[in-house]
């Protein structure tokens, strides 16, 4: 018999080729598990799936990449890490500390870091790693939002990748209050009061965490618990989940010439894809390693174990965690105590209240936009965040709100290092959190509408060239360039959308309809959603307006453009 088996391949024009695939060990093993598994023809559609070619689209794999590197590193670290707040006396290779009392969790985590081959620089990818995947995640999130890609059918995953933006924010700092040094266990006592703050349920759920009264024994295996196994699982899931639809939906893309809502416009998964994220995961586990290798980050030696009576002079967490402590630091000191019962408004408003509310509209926002616009199509092509001023405008005040909070959560940095007064940085804080997004929605909003103006004014008279030419009768004018039928084609293809209108009162029998007030409120938000928009110039007015060319570009007298309406 032959030892090989005959296939048809398709060659370079489409053309049927004959070719021929060996039949040795490897295609028999991948025969047999064909056989059980029906690899050839369930993988056949997916390893053939077009995937676009931006930048912006490696922000996810970003973080991907440190989750898979934060997985594999906590492996090796969990063999020598010991879960337990049991008092022991160190003598280990750490001289400073030789001799004290501290807990096995703490001593373990120096014997990683001084005493097991390597363990210094695991802890640190490890960190190190924690810290890029949150912040990936807040890009690429941001990513999806200023371009509307999270609009229908991936509204549900957007609510995928916020719950697992929120599991990655908890379990950090659940793995950084493992080590029970000094720093990590004062952000501990901070939980702990913020838990105990909730009204009701509170000593419930504290008595849930820690296993009884801050410390305790039961703090840091119960930690370790969530950290380790169950906050990690629930991850997985969800990024599993979060993959399987980028597979199943059409992957967005960039508005372009020859794509549209029905296609995707790139290069296959298998092998182009595949090559690159390859090459790329490796980049990315690289530089982890350098940072782990080269840069130093959470020196719990120096801080000591964690004692509950003193506190680590300017102590502050990871950064994903500084707003919450900006706003705790920011808030006025409001109490109320009535029928034996105290509620600590100044740890329930900053640490449960906001929060809650900028984390709820944002992973809301899919369905609030769309119940707004009324838009209930799918959409596969992306808006450039310009075309969407209002929802820019919100991103940003998000972002600027977030961003007030976090530099607030060292006001005390800020005072020691430029000498200047904390009841004054606090009550800046203060005035910023509420004036600073309003201020940056308005100046976001306006930037977006000069850019769309620019926009049209390319497309209607052309490309400035810088080229100044005197005309016959003295005047002098600037020589436009046309754009090309690409560039043209990507200024005017966003869709202008229209405010929804309410009912007239009364039909066309003179029965009066009244609106509901939800209806009049949507109309509302409709027209202020999209109010003063700017009209796109057609591709064929564009054409028309630069003229004939001529010479090395087109002549323009004026750079007006036109109405805005």
């Amino acid at each position: 018999m032959s030892a090989e088996k005959s296939t048809i391949n398709v060659g370079k024009n489409g053309e049927a080729a004959h070719g021929s695939i060996p039949d040795n060990r490897a295609v028999r093993a991948a025969d047999a598990l064909d056989a059980r598994l029906g690899l050839y023809r369930g993988g056949g559609k997916y390893i053939r799936k077009v995937f676009p070619d931006h930048w912006s689209f490696m922000l996810g794999e970003v973080a991907l990449y440190s989750f898979v590197t934060l997985l594999l590193s906590g492996v090796f670290l969990t063999f020598f890490f010991q879960p337990s707040a049991q008092e022991v006396v160190y003598d280990g290779s750490y001289m400073p500390l030789q001799g004290v009392h501290m807990s096995q969790a703490y001593a373990s985590t120096l014997d990683i870091s001084f005493d097991v081959r390597g363990g210094l620089m695991v802890r640190q990818i490890h960190h190190w790693a924690a810290l890029v995947f949150i912040a990936a995640l807040f890009v690429h999130m941001f990513r999806h939002f200023f371009t509307g890609s999270f609009r229908k059918p991936r509204d549900v995953n957007w609510l995928f990748g916020f719950l697992l933006l929120v599991l990655a924010m908890l379990n950090g700092f659940a793995g950084y209050s493992l080590p029970d040094d000094l720093l990590s266990g004062t952000g501990l006592r901070v939980a702990d009061g913020v838990v105990l703050a909730i009204p009701v349920v509170g000593t419930y759920l504290q008595f849930f965490l820690f296993g009884g009264e801050f410390p305790g024994d039961d703090a840091i295996p119960r930690l370790f618990t969530l950290h380790v196994l169950l906050v990690p699982a629930l991850m997985v899931a969800l990024v599993t989940i979060h993959l399987i639809l980028v597979f199943y939906h059409k992957h967005t893309q960039f508005p372009g010439p020859g794509r549209t809502e029905g296609n995707v416009v790139g290069q296959p998964f298998v092998p182009v894809y595949v090559a690159k994220a390859g090459g790329f995961f490796f980049i990315v586990f690289g530089v982890m390693a350098l940072l782990g290798g080269l840069v130093q980050i959470n020196p719990i030696w120096s801080y000591g174990p964690y004692n509950p009576g003193q506190i680590t002079a300017g102590s502050q967490p990871d950064w994903y965690i500084g707003f919450l402590e900006g706003a705790l630091r920011i808030m006025p000191n409001w109490e109320w105590t009535a029928w034996g019962h105290t509620v600590s408004f100044n740890i329930l408003i900053p640490a449960v209240i906001v929060p809650g509310v900028l984390f709820v509209l944002l992973g809301a926002y899919p369905w609030i936009e769309a119940w707004i616009t009324g838009d209930k199509r799918e959409h596969h092509l992306l808006d450039r965040p310009r075309n969407m001023p209002v929802r820019t405008g919100l991103g940003a005040a998000w972002i600027a709100a977030y961003g007030v909070l976090w530099v607030c959560g060292s006001n005390d940095i800020i005072a020691t290092h430029f000498h200047l007064s904390i009841n004054t940085i606090t009550w800046t804080g203060r005035i910023a959190f509420f004036v600073a997004p309003v201020l940056t929605y308005n100046v976001t909003v306006r930037w977006c509408k000069g850019l769309q103006r620019r926009d049209r004014d390319k497309v209607l008279h052309g490309r400035e060239t810088g080229v100044i030419k005197k005309l016959p009768h003295g005047e002098f004018i600037e020589i436009h360039e046309p754009l090309d039928a690409a560039a043209r084609h990507v200024l005017t293809a966003h869709e202008q959308y229209e405010p929804i209108e309410l009912d007239p009162p009364a039909d066309e029998n003179g029965v009066i309809r009244r609106a509901k007030p939800t209806q009049r409120l949507r109309a509302r938000l409709s027209h202020w959603y999209f109010a003063d928009q700017i009209r796109k110039p057609s591709a064929a007015q564009g054409l028309a307006g630069v003229g004939a060319p001529h010479g090395h570009g087109e002549i323009s007298a004026g750079h007006g453009s036109g109405s805005d309406q």
